[in-house]
């Protein structure tokens, strides 16, 4: 089914960076269209922290008030869909979504976060963002001065570690098999007191995602109340990159400081573009993206 009607902008991903966009682009006057599934990468945490004025309040909640006050503006229309191809035309860009609908516009924006990629052990995508945590800055309060846990290795596990001290010093070093740290780092973190276990995970223990235990392969156990984590993840989208946009290194989308892509008229904002996963953030990327993308528009006809 097509729909004739050719929107300034097309917003993919209906969370904190989507909706913080299409705040600034239906200030703008800007007809814009945002499609979301529903299915946000966050939606398994219980309260977000670290962003003023929305402290301890769940990401739903967060973003069903940043929906409802966008959906009193007429020039903001939503649609619960899933885009899944995409194309450049010489207008802009179009693009289809599962249930089949054809849709144009002038600029694209994709905010659709990144998918998670949980390692293999039984008990660890239920705890996932409710007592397993990527951020100290987002959840390490709540857990202050409790029996902690790092699962990594190598340099990325020595950083943490000295990272999450701030919060701890109830604080093991998970390596889930042989340590590739350096004899140096293993001697700092003995100095100040992080124990470190090689071990491997059989799985871990919780009660409705609140871990109470890493239980090894083998047998044994370790008794804790929080366990950090840094998971691999991937694009939920492969559109940007059938479109021709740069990824970096880590696997992001390439974006300039305006919140552009490689690809002129398509745009990224939020948890897509970089390692700094907050709301505060997505919402602060979301809106400069809005506003830059309305800056082309304007310097396009001017």
């Amino acid at each position: 089914m097509e729909n004739n009607t050719v929107y300034d902008a097309i917003i993919i991903g209906g969370s904190s960076a989507g909706l913080s966009a299409g705040l600034a682009l239906g200030r703008a006057r800007r007809k814009v269209l945002i499609i979301d599934n529903g299915q946000p990468c966050n939606a398994q945490t219980p309260h977000s922290h670290n962003f003023f004025t929305q402290d301890g309040k769940t990401p739903a909640e967060i973003a069903a008030v940043a929906r409802k006050q966008l959906e009193r503006y007429s020039t903001v229309e939503f649609i619960n869909d899933l885009v899944v191809q995409g194309a450049r035309t010489a207008a802009g860009f179009i693009i289809g979504t599962v249930s089949e609908k054809t849709i144009s516009a002038r600029k694209l924006l994709f905010a659709t976060g990144i998918r998670d990629i949980f390692p293999a052990i039984p008990g660890f995508s239920a705890c996932w963002g409710i007592s397993i945590i990527h951020c100290p800055y987002c959840h390490g309060y709540e857990y202050s001065d409790e029996v902690t846990g790092i699962l990594a290795n190598g340099d990325v596990a020595f950083e943490f570690a000295k990272l999450i001290s701030n919060w701890t010093k109830y604080l093991t070093l998970y390596t889930n098999g042989a340590s590739t740290l350096t004899e140096e780092q293993k001697l700092s973190l003995e100095k100040h007191d992080i124990h470190m276990v090689e071990t491997e995970i059989e799985s871990i223990s919780h009660v409705q995602g609140k871990i109470d235990s890493i239980v090894f392969k083998g047998g044994g156990r370790s008794e804790l109340k929080a366990l950090y984590a840094r998971v691999k993840f991937e694009q939920p989208s492969p559109i940007p990159v059938e479109l021709g946009c740069e990824v970096n290194e880590q696997g992001y989308l390439q974006v300039d400081s305006w919140m552009k892509t490689s690809i002129p008229g398509i745009y990224a904002a939020g948890d897509n573009t970089t390692p700094m996963r907050s709301i505060a953030n997505a919402v602060y990327s979301g809106g400069l993206a809005g506003v830059m993308i309305n800056m082309d528009l304007i310097n396009e006809t001017f």
